[in-house]
């Protein structure tokens, strides 16, 4: 028996084994020595290197860590009131399927003030733990991490009054594979925060690389010593332990304590707060018998009469729901309980992120103002970034004001799950733009700025109850389509250029409309705005009067006087009206051209002012089936892109009139605007806006002078914006609209290389019947046609999806959809690229991009291309599928040039 009551004695690993081990996953490791400025090695040969490259903050001293006078480097964050993040990668981690992550944070009075912090710590969208250098001084946090993404952020939150965030170092280990699945339910959605980790028997301090070839951290036995037990036990047998998935080191495994004379063998273990906790028991057979005991947890039997052979090991893995205590307790039955080595994990929820289309977005915004907002990581947790509020991982508020944006970026238009919107006082000018997507939208504050047009995408936001313009230089008229808002409940026009009366629609009881400070704006059916004013508009509030209450003597006289006010008011514009009236009748019998100068949509020009505009037709700029086209400036010094169109190509004139109207409502930021028109008995002509870029097919295939050399993330970029100008046409225009000549040529581009579609609107299929147009424009959409329109000679919303798949293609392999170069099994490109893709091949892919593409990125772009150009029409996929998918393209490319930045500096 006293063989069993003998003190520690010591396993070891051989020198060999150690020199294996170092040289084998010394490279997988990342050692970040913070707020150093230099890299070394430690005396278990661990190459540390300084975090400088994998964080964007903080400020660096040195403390006395262990009490020797030695001055080591620590990292701390005065600044932060908002989460302060390392990101840190695990794609060189030996391609692991989880990874440690282990930080110590250490505060030793560094700032003289003796005010130990205390500080939340997160992973990922995990708020993971609270350091408290109060009570721990250095604090050491250990998880286990699943890797599901090539970076993971590790981020500090101060608490208010509590001092600042400090850390002295940062650990990422690859873990063995296929360990600790079970406590995740083979599962990305939880990670393990370590709580214990007990080398059993053993009490000359901690354990860890290279013993542990995974430099997990073995405690020492001393500090959880059961009551009434042997000491330990050692024997130096080595184990087979391939059946231990987490593979424990054979020299923990070589020590025990053991219980020789008392019946139970017990170790208490605090816990920090109730939750759920995963349990690993280690058990090796290093006693000469066999052992057999019961293992009860909280007092209850967990196993009975378990057994261990000789040179036996075997581990017990088991997961225990809302516990705040933990007492494991081993039960003699036959010969001497023991236990080798225990690990205790706190298991704690990954949250799902917010979507990537949402968080590229926000950084787009982020870097498009002069301001560091502060924006690192998720948007929503586990905290939400300042000017953020979410309802759990969807971001429903933005408030940017009092920051210079100057214009509403297109990304806005992503950030589909608003509901709140604050941007005044931000320095916007011209018109309303780039909200048209946000459905959920029901507040929406872009008071005091510059404003001058409602713009046409207010009418979307169906769900809009608060809408305040006040103080912009909004001018014209109220559009009718606010009314259709029906659930608006306030209007705020205070203090614009408006003029007019309000549409009758807003005259309802649930609605309050403020107009103060206007020129002429009220509910009267009176045309204020056409006449000048010579009295200033009384300050007034429209509020819809109540039912069931009389009028005060007040309210009596102001309405009589004026009524008597509007009475002879009235009177005048009636009689002017009936002038005017009496005039347009008799002008109308001189035909056409005066009724199309009448169009107030667009203006209307004259044939003298376009051969002005264009110096007598003097710059082509391009030339299509249907016209050519002319660079021109009007009198007021913009820049305008004129189409004349063909003789063969003109439409009748009330078509071409009723084409004008509608094309003048048109306005979306991804589809080039019409500017105006020209009617005459010889001559059709449109105006549209100037896109300096020039066309897609000009910056891929162009000359020297023309040829950009495009970035995957730019082409995706321009894809994009065509996609959303497609669905615009397709989706939200009233009628909707198939372009039918979607094509590289008729995708221009500003001087940011932002995307518009062109060429789109005009009722081809109503031109004058010759078939040898149809041959033209079959000739001049070569490459890009719907295949199935040589059999039915229509175009339908697929055609047009045929099209921009080809268009894809020509932005993934960087050439033109025919060519005679080559073989000829690659002169069409769809036949060409679409086999490689769909099996996930990039040989195909344009040489000018290869090397800087995210691989996931390209396979989604290319997927989509590739089942856009099918043949059967009925199985090619919607333009708002398309868009989606190269969101998702654009967001992960996103992503992977922000990653591939960071690890570069």
């Amino acid at each position: 028996m006293e063989l069993f009551q003998c003190c520690y004695l010591f396993g070891f690993l051989m020198l060999f084994s150690y020199i294996q081990l170092t040289s084998c996953y010394q490279d997988g490791f990342l050692s970040l020595s913070c707020g150093a400025s230099t890299s070394f090695i430690d005396g278990s040969n661990i190459s540390w290197i300084p975090d400088g490259a994998f964080v964007n903050s903080g400020q660096t001293t040195t403390i006395d860590l262990d009490g020797t006078s030695t001055n080591v480097p620590i990292r701390f964050f005065p600044d932060s009131q908002t989460r302060k993040c390392y990101n840190l990668p695990t794609n060189n981690l030996s391609s692991p399927s989880l990874v440690l992550v282990r930080a110590q944070f250490a505060y030793k009075n560094y700032d003289g003030l003796s005010k130990p912090p205390t500080f939340f710590v997160s992973l990922g969208t995990a708020l993971s733990t609270n350091v408290n250098l109060s009570k721990k001084d250095p604090w050491i946090e250990e998880f286990i991490w699943p890797v599901n993404k090539d970076v993971v952020s590790l981020c500090f939150q101060s608490i208010q009054g509590s001092g600042y965030p400090v850390v002295s170092s940062i650990e990422l280990r690859p873990m063995p594979q296929g360990s600790y699945r079970s406590a995740m339910n083979d599962s990305p959605d939880y990670l393990l925060r370590s709580v214990y980790r007990i080398n059993c028997g053993y009490i000359d301090g901690p354990l860890r690389y290279p013993i542990d070839q995974y430099d997990r951290i073995w405690d020492a036995d001393e500090d959880f010593t059961p009551f009434h037990v042997s000491t330990g036990f050692d024997i130096q047998n080595i184990f087979n332990l391939s059946n231990l998935i987490e593979s424990p080191p054979t020299a923990i495994l070589q020590t025990a304590r053991v219980l020789a004379r008392w019946n139970e063998l017990t170790y208490n273990l605090p816990l920090d707060h109730q939750g759920d906790y995963h349990i690993i028991l280690y058990f090796a057979g290093i006693l000469p018998v066999s052992s057999s005991f019961d293992v009860m947890i909280n007092g209850n039997i967990f196993q009975a009469n378990y057994t261990i052979q000789t040179w036996e090991s075997k581990d017990m893995l088991f997961t225990l729901k809302e516990i705040n205590s933990l007492n494991i307790t081993l039960r003699k039955v036959g010969y001497f309980p023991f236990i080798n080595a225990l690990e205790v994990y706190e298991i704690l929820d990954i949250p799902p992120g917010t979507s990537s289309t949402t968080v590229s977005a926000l950084q787009i915004i982020q870097s498009s103002v002069a301001l560091d907002l502060g924006w690192q990581d998720d948007p929503c947790l586990p905290m939400p970034w300042d000017h953020i509020g979410c309802e759990g991982n969807f971001v429903t508020s933005l408030d940017l004001s009092g920051i210079q944006l100057r214009s509403i970026n297109p990304t806005f238009g992503d950030l589909l799950d608003l509901k709140t919107l604050d941007l005044h006082n931000t320095s916007l000018a011209g018109e309303i733009q780039n909200l048209g997507s946000l459905q959920h939208l029901e507040r929406l504050n872009l008071s005091f700025n510059q404003l001058t047009s409602f713009g046409s995408e207010l009418e979307s936001l169906t769900n809009l109850k608060i809408l305040d313009l006040r103080n912009n230089s909004l001018e014209g008229i109220v559009p009718d389509s606010l009314g259709e808002l029906q659930e608006l409940k306030l209007l705020n026009l205070e203090n614009n250029k408006l003029q007019g009366p309000l549409p009758r629609s807003l005259y309802r009881k649930s609605l309050e409309v403020r107009t103060s400070g206007n020129m002429c704006l009220s509910f009267s059916t009176t045309l204020c705005n056409q006449f000048p004013s010579t009295i200033e508009t009384p300050q007034v509030t429209v509020v819809p009067p109540k039912k069931g209450k009389g009028l005060n003597h007040l309210e009596i006289i102001v309405g009589s006087v004026g009524f008597i006010v509007l009475a002879l008011f009235g009177i005048s514009i009636a009689f002017i009206l009936y002038s005017r009236k009496k005039k347009s009748g008799m002008a109308s019998k001189a035909g056409t051209k005066t009724d199309a100068s009448t169009q107030n949509a667009v203006k209307a020009f004259s044939y003298k002012e376009i051969r002005s505009a264009t110096n007598n037709f003097k710059e082509v700029i391009g030339c299509g089936s249907f016209g050519s086209m002319y660079k021109g400036k009007l009198q007021d010094g913009k820049q305008v892109a004129v189409k004349i169109l063909f003789d063969k190509c003109q439409l009748s004139a009330d078509t071409f009139l009723n084409e004008m109207s509608l094309l003048s409502q048109i306005r979306h930021q991804n589809l080039v605007s019409l500017e105006g028109f020209c009617h005459s008995p010889k001559q059709q002509i449109l105006v549209y806006e100037y896109l300096p870029g020039g066309s897609l097919a000009d910056n891929l295939y162009g000359s020297n002078c023309k040829k950009v050399k495009l970035s995957w993330v730019r082409r995706l970029k321009i894809a994009v914006d065509t996609a959303k100008g497609l669905d615009y046409l397709h989706h939200r225009c009233d009628p909707r609209i198939i372009h039918q000549s979607v094509k590289s040529s008729n995708i221009l581009l500003d001087d940011e290389m932002n995307a518009k579609l062109a060429d789109f609107g005009l009722r081809k299929q109503e031109v004058k019947p010759d078939a040898t147009l149809v041959t033209t424009f079959a000739k001049s959409s070569s490459g890009y046609l719907d295949p199935e329109y040589h059999s039915t000679r229509q175009l339908t919303e697929k055609s047009d999806i045929y099209s921009f798949g080809v268009v894809l293609l020509e932005l993934i392999c960087g050439r033109e959809p025919l060519s005679h170069a080559g073989s000829p099994d690659s002169f069409n490109l769809v036949l060409w690229a679409k086999p490689y893709l769909q099996a996930g091949g990039f040989e195909v892919v344009d040489e000018s991009i290869n090397g800087t593409f995210d691989e996931e990125s390209m396979r989604r772009a290319a997927l989509i291309a590739s089942r856009s150009v099918e043949r059967d029409a009925m199985i090619r996929p919607s333009i708002s599928e398309v868009l989606a998918e190269l969101k998702k393209a654009y967001s992960i490319q996103i992503s992977y040039l922000a990653s591939t930045e960071f690890t570069s500096t």
